[in-house]
């Protein structure tokens, strides 16, 4: 494989209407520091001019399809991206079961992706459904807009990890390591790049800048 080459930063805002502290409480979440506190919708974000021609990231700091978020929450946030119909949204979570469930509020121009961190099940890093739950719906899912974020990517077993993606068709893959270094259980340099390599005979893959740190490994 030659020189990787990083993915620019596609996503170019992001829109955080929902507050406090995330259901899914992930170990490793870069977003510690803002994910505290009694969960709310905010009144201020409904202020802002969300423009056009950007590619906005809904609820970066929280899942806003978490069990605990309420469905009017929910509808409220996806009707305020409507309003502004030239933007193309990301919708990311780890409960994508419920997150179809709001697929006919979702504006014209949306990505619905899940993070899938591995195939194996390690315990004790989430409170959100199982990889295996979260792998199986988004096969399921028929919608063609899909997308899968691989991050932290988490020790794998190459064959069964590429075979579920594949089955999950994805437009495109997004792979990032640990930002905020917790030690955990990390693939080889070795594995990675075997994993984009297979990864690229069916879908656009985007390494992450934070996946340099093990890809420039010895």
């Amino acid at each position: 494989m030659g020189k990787i080459i990083y993915a620019p930063p596609f996503i170019n805002d992001s829109w955080n209407p929902i507050s406090g502290k995330c259901f899914h409480e992930c170990s490793y979440c870069a977003y510690k520091d803002f994910s505290v506190g009694e969960l709310q919708l905010e009144e201020m974000p409904f202020t802002k001019d969300l423009g056009s021609n950007k590619f906005i990231f809904i609820g970066n700091h929280n899942d806003m399809f978490a069990q605990n978020v309420p469905d009017e929450w929910i509808g409220a946030v996806l009707e305020y991206c409507k309003e502004f119909p030239n933007n193309l949204y990301l919708f990311k979570s780890k409960n994508p079961a419920r997150m179809f469930n709001f697929v006919n509020l979702f504006p014209s121009k949306y990505f619905f992706a899940s993070t899938i961190e591995s195939n194996r099940i390690y315990e004790g890093i989430t409170l959100a459904p199982s990889v295996e739950q979260r792998t199986l719906f988004m096969a399921q899912c028929t919608l063609m807009s899909k997308a899968i974020t691989i991050e932290p990517i988490l020790d794998f077993d190459l064959e069964i990890f590429t075979n579920s993606i594949r089955n999950i068709k994805p437009r495109w893959v997004a792979i990032g390591a640990d930002r905020t270094g917790n030690n955990l259980i990390e693939p080889s340099k070795e594995k990675i790049i075997s994993l984009i390599e297979e990864l690229q005979k069916f879908t656009r893959v985007m390494p992450m800048n934070n996946l340099e740190r093990i890809l420039q490994q010895n």
